[in-house]
């Protein structure tokens, strides 16, 4: 009786011996998978200007530019997790002065899913004239502007792991007044 007794202790403390083994495993892979495969990656923001609309433009009695600049923001989620970033604002400015601002509505873009919002910008000349480089701008034909958007929000991994991120987006915007042609070089910074 006391043999069976002392095999059933060993052939136990054998079992909880390799589970615990395996389960020591599984962590050391879990943990090098969490630091190389699913490494949080920074979401890629790029904004695309793609057209001018509305556009009024008078020079009697008073000079008056009125327009409506279209924004595509694209958000590319490069991550094995979701990206859900909150509310935010992008802004415009013409040479260092603000005359724009775009909501930005919160949103969740999945697991290496990519997500367009479409933005409009209304853009009035009232500060842009008191700018002594605005008539300078009018006469070579080309008015340059810059949107800065930033979003704040967290990348989750597995709904287990959960990293906060920030993405900003800075575009140099460049219009081309007798056409309408607008053209933009985006570059964005992130922080996990």
């Amino acid at each position: 009786m006391e043999a069976k007794k002392g095999k059933s202790r060993r052939a136990i403390k054998i079992c909880c011996g390799i589970v615990a083994l395996l389960l020591f495993i599984f962590l050391i892979v879990f943990v090098i998978l969490l630091f190389t495969v699913f490494k949080p990656k920074n979401p890629k923001v790029t904004t695309h200007p793609t057209s001018l609309e509305n556009v009024e433009f008078q020079l009697f009695p008073n000079v008056s530019i009125n327009a409506t600049i279209v924004l595509n923001v694209t958000i590319n989620n490069r991550n094995y997790g979701s990206f859900k970033y909150h509310s935010s604002v992008a802004y415009v400015d013409y040479r260092g002065t603000l005359i724009a601002e775009i909501p930005i509505e919160e949103a969740k873009i999945p697991a290496h899913g990519k997500f367009t919002i479409t933005a409009y910008a209304n853009v009035t000349a009232d500060k842009m004239l008191m700018n002594p480089d605005f008539y300078n701008d009018i006469g070579s034909g080309h008015l340059n502007f810059t949107s800065t958007a930033t979003l704040k929000g967290k990348v989750s991994i597995f709904n287990i792991i959960k990293m906060g991120a920030k993405v900003t987006n800075i575009c140099n915007i460049s219009v081309e007044i007798m056409t309408r042609k607008v053209e933009s070089k985006c570059h964005a910074k992130a922080k996990l």
